[in-house]
């Protein structure tokens, strides 16, 4: 009985549990990330990052149901429905790049994604401490902290877009490959975005309960 109420009055853990999951799955999909584009043996496939996202996908489904469930919960509903949705985007950016690299990479050349991918990593590791933190609500510094790495991560990113127009202008390759390329760079930067929004959506969590 004792758990039952809790679980109507949302005093149990499922959804901070659920939220940390889907962080956990956000990382998986840059892991894969990584392994594609470092070219390691036996590399992922689009399926792989397909799973990733399908994943992501039954846990926010999962949280919707909890929040049909759940009578009164831990956090607003709108908060967590919205850090749900902004942790979803990121395997799903992250499976469209993959559809867009392994279509085209044959016909592209070199590229060197190493300066963004190393920006998606640490923004990989940061998303997951800052979602923990959310149980407690209370370590505002932390997550403020984490939060403007966050930012500066993504301004670095925006930053790498001109560095790579500018390379693109100086070597002038084909206009196809320009496309292309620039397509693939924006995409990848994109997912940089995706996990600055959840910073946003969990900083702004945060803030309401201090």
């Amino acid at each position: 009985m004792t758990n039952f109420v809790n679980k109507l009055l949302g005093r149990d853990d499922k959804f901070f549990d659920l939220l940390e999951a889907a962080a956990s799955e956000a990382r998986v999909s840059v892991n894969l990330l990584a392994a594609l584009l470092r070219e390691q043996a036996g590399g992922p496939t689009v399926d792989d990052f397909i799973q990733a996202r399908r994943k992501d996908k039954r846990i926010a489904e999962e949280i919707t149901e909890e929040l049909c469930k759940t009578f009164v919960t831990p956090l607003e509903r709108e908060d967590i429905e919205a850090l749900s949705a902004a942790l979803y985007l990121i395997p799903k950016t992250a499976e469209k790049f993959s559809e867009k690299f392994l279509c085209c990479r044959e016909g592209l050349g070199p590229m060197n994604f190493a300066p963004q991918l190393a920006l998606l990593e640490q923004a990989a590791e940061i998303i997951p401490q800052m979602v923990k933190e959310l149980r407690a609500r209370k370590n505002l510094a932390v997550i403020k902290d984490q939060h403007t790495r966050l930012q500066m991560l993504e301004g670095e990113a925006d930053k790498l877009i001109l560095v790579h127009m500018r390379e693109i202008h100086e070597t002038k390759p084909e206009p196809l490959k320009v496309i292309m390329a620039m397509d693939l760079y924006e995409t990848l930067e994109r997912i940089m975005d995706r996990y600055r929004d959840a910073g946003s959506v969990i900083f702004r969590i945060v803030l309401k309960y201090i």
